[in-house]
């Protein structure tokens, strides 16, 4: 009589079983997070509308607009376009898409009733929670920079050849001394364009002024009389201090001339590229947290449009007497 050997069965893998609670997400978890995102056709049209189609649209119209009147419509980029449309289009509505899309990854397993499946897993709940981050950030991410790419691109390429400073085209990129040479040699241009301080009657700016015809200025050929009813009359400057008052202006000008820009430097558009990005991050993650609190993505995404509007008009409105950002949009 043989006795039939005892069936082992075989221990589950304790390595498996550790791994499975693990709070790290795997590489599998993240692609099904980004496989469920994709697969949204609705919120990915809408990302793409947003983040890619508005630059591209807007920057089409300009670049048309001034190919077929360049006269009435200026270049379609420059250091103008790219700082009002980064920081009042694609600065506010990439925050937004972001919230949107992270509220949307913090509440689709709730509202479809899937979490509580995934959990039966054995899955850790904070692994299944830190997997929608990489994967909602690999959509967002890369659509932003497409769109701030695009608009980086036009603005640089289809940049002014000519800087036009108060209604004067003055080379770019002079010294102080080099602004206020040209200016010595524009002397009328200046005086009468360029913005003016005069502190007393008597500086030599306000002779130059007064000797100088220009076409809206308040002075005009011939002898200027100090006041009315008086027979006073003030002399005529001469070349050498029309030169003078030239120099002068362009040098209290220097300041704010150094910061205009034909198209946005390199340095500009990496730390401005950044900060964008860095917005769209903590719009996704303040979102997502919304989301998975709340359970829903309306309630979560109204919350956060609300914020970003409310803080856009708030940092707007916190410098009293600066002057609003130029508008992107095409003029006549």
């Amino acid at each position: 009589m043989t006795a039939a050997p005892d069936v082992l069965t075989a221990p589950p893998d304790a390595s498996r079983t550790a791994h499975r609670g693990s709070p790290i997400p795997t590489g599998g978890m993240i692609a099904t997070r980004f496989m469920e995102l994709r697969k949204r056709r609705g919120l990915m049209i809408t990302l793409v509308l947003v983040t890619v189609g508005i630059p591209a649209v807007f920057m089409a119209i300009r670049l048309l607009l001034h190919a077929v009147a360049p006269k009435t419509y200026g270049p379609a980029g420059g250091y103008d376009i790219y700082t009002a449309f980064v920081s009042g289009v694609l600065y506010v509505f990439g925050f937004i898409m972001a919230a949107t899309l992270g509220a949307t990854a913090g509440s689709s397993d709730l509202t479809d009733g899937m979490f509580r499946h995934l959990v039966v897993t054995g899955r850790s709940r904070l692994a299944l929670y830190l997997a929608r981050i990489p994967a909602g950030l690999a959509i967002i991410v890369p659509l932003v920079a497409a769109g701030f790419t695009i608009i980086c691109a036009v603005c640089c390429f289809a940049a002014p050849r000519t800087l036009n400073y108060d209604g004067v085209n003055v080379p770019v990129g002079l010294s102080q001394v080099g602004l206020e040479s040209w200016a010595a040699g524009h002397a009328d241009a200046v005086i009468c364009d360029f913005g003016i301080r005069i502190n007393s009657s008597t500086s030599p700016i306000a002779a130059a002024v007064n000797s100088v015809p220009c076409r809206n200025g308040p002075g005009g050929p011939g002898p200027v009389k100090s006041g009315p009813g008086s027979s006073q009359v003030q002399p005529q400057a001469s070349q050498a201090q029309i030169k003078t008052a030239a120099r002068l202006i362009a040098s209290m000008d220097y300041a704010d001339y150094h910061r205009q820009f034909l198209s946005p430097s390199d340095s500009l558009m990496i730390r401005s590229g950044l900060w964008v990005e860095l917005e769209v991050v903590i719009g996704f993650m303040v979102g997502l947290g919304l989301g998975s609190l709340l359970g829903q993505r309306t309630v979560a995404v109204i919350l956060m449009v609300i914020l970003e509007v409310g803080g856009a008009r708030g940092a707007m409105g916190a410098t009293p007497g600066c002057c609003p950002s130029p508008s992107p949009w095409p003029s006549a």
